[in-house]
């Protein structure tokens, strides 16, 4: 007796995700490259490479933030209001994520 799989299964558009993903990742890298420019005279107490945390953390959360707007794209394919609200949602998602991630990755340093 062979088992059946009556679930829908939704497929993942690989190339999709992944552009999300970047374009995410390359925003926070520029966001905080930009903020991190400006950084003349570091503390001698955070270390030699204290830019690496903040530089890894900051894309890493905005790649994250890219994953969510590709989640939520999908609910905005059933149109009307739905579409305007996923938009809306995934904006803020995205700026949440950019926003922990500079938390942690500033976390020590910049911001005691």
């Amino acid at each position: 007796m062979t088992q059946r799989n009556n679930l829908p299964a939704k497929s993942v558009n690989a190339a999709s995700l992944s552009k999300r993903m970047l374009i995410g990742a390359a925003i926070g890298l520029t966001l905080i490259g930009i903020f991190l420019y400006g950084v003349n005279d570091a503390k001698p107490e955070w270390g030699k490479f204290w830019m690496i945390r903040p530089l890894l953390m900051v894309p890493f959360a905005g790649a994250m933030g890219g994953l969510f707007y590709y989640v939520m794209d999908h609910i905005s394919y059933k149109g009307g209001w739905r579409k305007v609200l996923a938009i809306v949602i995934s904006i803020i998602g995205f700026i949440i994520a950019l926003w922990l991630g500079a938390v942690f990755g500033l976390d020590g340093t910049l911001w005691d």
